[in-house]
């Protein structure tokens, strides 16, 4: 006989999802609550269009009332914005239709481009500049003096919306500062204790403690990390992203968290750069003898003491004994390295001194009021997604206009209307090709949902309750799905242009011929869209990786030949490159295997732990009391990265050469342990550079062709040589 827990729904019988159909059930119910409020307030001011405050609703409804505070605001802005630029443009070309279509497709080329390197809520901004243009412009093409009027009305409704939505909001949600702080917290212990497990697989010889295997894993080889915490890392990194959002979100809404937003988006940066320096790598550097074993289980124990003393909710305010905990194990460190000559063991040495000055920082920067202005994240500038994402936009508005010109559609400024909205919103997307099939797939279902409200809800209708209730209950999907990872674009393209496409007023005139009209350009805009994103200009996702590949790349070559020494640059830099990698991971989904995306993954982190040590190195060559021939040795080792993506392994000869020349020359006191700690720090850059060369070298594998020899080429084995000017190979090396 069944038990009732497999009867039951899983979410009646697990805790997590069950909070989580709470959550979303009362954010449906607040949205039909700002839907109510701002529909009745478009009715009792008599505003031409009361649906287009729907539809703002639909848009800048938000669980987080600090996420719906900016999106309105920009919404604003935006809408302002796009006004002013209708009227402009149908003052100037009122009088041709087909400069007007250009004029216009340069804009939205240009919304397009700023909104996909604009991040969260800023992006809106330039979604609304766009089609606020059509939205505006649309009425008045048949009579361009009524431009102005038409402007004030959008403006009306869009105001209408935001402030019913915000009262609503505001008024039923409850700000906490301290869940984001406590958010905070926890993000630091899970990354402690991924850290601690990672150190007891090490001192376990290769075998997991929690995990009886008959046989251990044999240690060597670049893949040599258990699965699960290869799963883990890629969660915590992408969950330190989504907090990073939340973090915005609560700093336009709360003055505790925007005080020290700036503190915390540098911690969580930082928090993401711990996570990147347990790669493989270290299996391959480190040996499985006795004393590196009792290291690690040294280091697992301080995390271990870490966790506890953090368990608390408020350790954020009183991080001191963390503090503490972490000084006194680098002191126990600093005397081991005095006494330890074997050179791997110093280097694992190094490597956890490292990784315990990192986690000092970034404790110190999460709990901190706040940071100096000049240390300031700087955001990833995506140019050839951006530009691609701007051709796509201003590409399928050119052609919509054309099509309206030609044919002489009444449901032109409809189509342009999805076209010129759809082209912006999926812009702000990380892929916008996926995006866009989502979204027409969204608008599709959403023609026969919008057929049957005409149809069989709004006939029988004869009273505000009843058409609140109807739309509602058509709206309901879109808003349920709206935050699903999976189904979250289509379903808000369900629920924004369906509350568009229908033509509710007071009273309602029924007009069956226009009405199809319209729904046939929806249809007509949504197969536009993905013509425009995924056929004319489709995605090429190994070609974007492979430039994010060469990114990083040319980011360490300039990171030890240019960019000054300092921490604020260090920090700029770091934050970058996750960022990248973050790109980088969502590339490598389509269009390379398993094993290539794992080995890409593992590889681009390696690159940000290379780029640690080379500033590490650096700044111990500008060290006083270091030994001039040794500084001098260093610089030249580092002056070696210039070759960097025309021979990473002349790079690592050099670095290996530099680092056996101070360590033969390595004597006792402070200038001899900074000077082996420098000959450390060049050794692990060098093996980093063996092992997986074929990820920095300009023709490395995902830099060529898939159908190209060597395109799948694995990283560790050497790239071959190339000629200058024709590219061919002219010798294999190895």
């Amino acid at each position: 006989m069944p038990t009732p827990a497999r009867i039951l729904p899983a979410f009646l019988t697990d805790d997590a999802q069950w909070h989580a159909v709470q959550g979303r059930a009362a954010f449906c119910l607040r949205a039909f609550a700002a839907i109510g409020l701002a529909l009745s307030c478009s009715f009792f001011f008599q505003l031409e269009s009361p649906m287009s405050s729907v539809t703002t609703v639909m848009i800048v409804a938000n669980p987080t009332v600090g996420a719906l505070m900016a999106k309105s605001m920009w919404r604003v802005i935006g809408t302002l914005l796009g006004a002013t630029i209708a009227v402009a443009l149908m003052a100037v070309v009122a009088q041709s239709p087909v400069l007007y279509t250009m004029m216009l497709a340069v804009v939205v080329a240009f919304a397009c481009l700023v909104a996909t390197f604009l991040r969260l809520f800023r992006a809106y901004a330039a979604v609304l500049t766009g089609y606020t243009i059509v939205i505006v412009a649309g009425p008045s093409y048949a009579d361009p003096d009524g431009i102005f009027l038409s402007a004030m009305a959008r403006l009306s409704a869009v105001t209408v919306g935001i402030v019913a939505t915000t009262v609503v909001f505001m008024v039923t949600s409850v700000r906490r500062p301290d869940r984001v702080m406590a958010q905070v917290g926890q993000m630091v212990r899970d990354v402690i204790a991924y850290a601690m497990d990672f150190h007891r697989f090490q001192f376990a010889g290769g075998r997991s403690p929690d995990v009886v295997t008959a046989e251990p894993v044999v240690l060597g080889g670049f893949r040599t990390l258990p699965l699960p915490l290869n799963d883990r890392r890629g969660t915590l990194l992408a969950r330190i992203s989504g907090l990073m959002a939340s973090v915005e979100y609560a700093a336009a809404d709360t003055y505790e968290i925007a005080r020290r937003v700036n503190a915390l988006r540098v911690g969580l940066s930082g928090l993401a750069g711990v996570v990147a320096t347990y790669h493989p790598l270290w299996h391959d550097l480190e040996n499985d003898a006795a004393p590196m074993r009792r290291l690690h289980e040294r280091i697992a124990a301080l995390m271990a003491e870490i966790l506890d003393l953090t368990d608390g909710a408020d350790w954020i305010e009183t991080p001191e004994p963390v503090l503490a905990a972490l000084g006194t194990a680098l002191e126990d460190l600093a005397v081991a390295e005095r006494a330890v000559q074997d050179g791997a063991l110093l280097s694992a040495i190094d490597n956890m001194r490292d990784v315990l000055v990192q986690l000092d920082a970034v404790i110190r920067m999460v709990v901190a009021p706040s940071l100096p202005r000049r240390v300031r994240l700087r955001w990833f500038l995506d140019w050839p997604t951006a530009l691609r994402n701007g051709a796509r936009g201003g590409l399928i508005a050119l052609l919509a206009g054309l099509l309206w010109y030609v044919l002489h559609w009444s449901a032109g400024p409809m189509l342009m209307l999805y076209v010129v909205a759809a082209s912006s919103l999926v812009a702000t997307t990380p892929s916008a090709s996926r995006s866009s099939v989502m979204m027409a797939a969204g608008t599709t279902l959403s023609v026969p949902a919008g057929i049957a409200c005409h149809m069989l809800a709004l006939p029988r209708i004869d009273g505000f309750p009843l058409l609140w209730f109807s739309l509602c209950m058509f709206l309901a999907p879109g808003i349920w799905l709206q935050f699903s990872p999976r189904y979250g674009i289509g379903a808000f393209g369900y629920g924004v242009f369906f509350a568009a496409m229908l033509d509710v007023s007071n009273p309602i005139h029924y007009d069956d011929i226009a009405l199809t009209n319209t729904w046939m350009a929806f249809v007509a805009a949504a197969a536009l869209l993905v013509l425009g994103f995924r056929v004319i200009l489709p995605p090429d996702d190994r070609l974007d990786a492979g430039r994010l590949v060469g990114s990083l790349s040319r980011a360490l070559r300039r990171l030890a030949l240019v960019l000054p020494v300092a921490p604020e640059n260090w920090v700029v830099w770091e934050g970058l490159q996750i960022q990248k990698i973050w790109r980088l991971a969502m590339r490598l989904s389509v269009g390379v295997s398993p094993d290539e995306r794992q080995a890409y993954t593992d590889a681009a982190l390696g690159a940000v732990s290379l780029g640690r040590l080379v500033v590490r190195a650096r700044r111990i060559a500008e060290l006083p009391a270091l030994n001039v021939a040794d500084a001098e040795a260093m610089r030249a080792a580092v002056r070696g990265f210039d070759g960097l993506l025309r021979d990473p392994e002349a790079t690592a000869r050099g670095l290996v050469d530099a680092a056996q020349a101070i360590l033969a020359r390595a004597g006792e006191g402070a200038a001899g342990l900074e000077a082996r700690r420098g000959a450390a720090c060049l050794q692990q850059a060098a093996y980093i550079l063996r092992a997986v060369p074929g990820f920095f070298h300009r023709h490395g594998p995902l830099q060529l062709s898939p159908e190209m020899p060597g395109a799948h080429r694995p990283l560790d084995r050497p790239v071959p040589v190339y000629t200058p000017l024709l590219g061919r190979v002219r010798r294999h090396v190895g």
